[in-house]
């Protein structure tokens, strides 16, 4: 029973790396409609980021500086490169068709991944002084690390804050009003350009946020980004368009299996998730929270 309760820890550890990653791209692909095929490379700076700094620029520091610190540098630097991604790249393409959306993401994923290997060369960069330092505590009968905990806190805290912003202030529900009729919006006098690069930078922040947050117990490689970005598409694609509820039940879903497969069926363990999409396609088109 105690292997049980432990396989679901990891689960919801798995489930927030995928949540935080997940909710990045739903506020694109709800807000803006674009399907950001960088979204991963966003992830990946976030990563390597986080990893120089903790690893290379705050040794002596206290654990929890080293961590903020990374942290933040990496939702900054993440976020920025997002901004500078949808002025150059994206914005020509929102009148474009989908097949000209992909190929100019694309592109940018293969521009970001090559500045990650020009500044950071192909070695692998590791950063594990928070998760050592933070130690472990017993849970039932097993040794838990305390770092997971605080990645899953840290994590579902921020999905938290987001509901708050887009369900309680005037910026949120003028972006929730972009996502669901653009030419109303943009009738009622929304600055539709604006919010689009705001909703972009937003989404590439959280992406940046999610890849810090797993150096501890990762290292930062080449293609860091791609497993996540699947991942996250599988949950956009459980939970629906545009639906936080939808991304924390997608997450919880994908983490979960990721965490008992890996236990139980290591070999099929991913096109188990894909099964799991292709059932809610077939039965639910739009997602289990998204509108049709």
């Amino acid at each position: 029973m105690e292997y049980v309760l432990i396989y679901i820890l990891n689960g919801l550890y798995f489930t927030s790396f995928v949540f935080l990653t997940s909710l990045g791209l739903n506020i694109i692909l709800g807000v803006m409609g674009i399907l950001n095929l960088a979204h991963g490379a966003l992830y990946a700076i976030g990563a390597f980021v986080a990893a120089w700094l903790i690893g290379s620029m705050f040794a002596g520091m206290s654990v929890l500086l080293i961590l903020a610190g990374g942290l933040v540098a990496a939702i900054g630097i993440a976020g920025a490169c997002g901004l500078l991604m949808e002025i150059s790249f994206i914005r020509p393409m929102y009148n474009r068709t989908l097949e000209y959306q992909l190929l100019i993401t694309f592109g940018a994923m293969l521009a970001v991944e090559g500045l990650i290997k020009m500044i950071w060369g192909g070695q692998s960069y590791y950063a594990s002084a928070p998760f050592v330092s933070m130690g472990s505590i017993e849970i039932v009968g097993s040794v838990y690390p305390v770092y997971f905990i605080f990645a899953m806190v840290l994590s579902f805290a921020t999905g938290f804050g987001l509901w708050l912003l887009l369900s309680k202030t005037r910026l949120g529900i003028m972006l929730r009003a972009i996502s669901m009729d653009r030419e109303m919006a943009q009738a009622m006098g929304i600055r539709i350009k604006w919010f689009n690069t705001l909703a972009f930078a937003l989404g590439a922040g959280l992406a940046g946020l999610a890849g810090a947050l797993i150096i501890p117990t990762t290292p930062a490689t080449l293609g860091i980004g791609m497993d996540p970005l699947i991942r996250a598409f599988i949950v956009v694609v459980i939970g629906g368009l545009g639906s936080l509820r939808g991304a924390l039940l997608g997450s919880l879903i994908v983490g979960e299996t990721r965490s008992f497969g890996v236990a139980y069926f290591p070999e099929i363990e991913l096109p188990l998730l894909f099964l799991v999409a292709v059932v809610i396609l077939v039965v639910k088109p739009e997602g289990l929270f998204g509108s049709k």
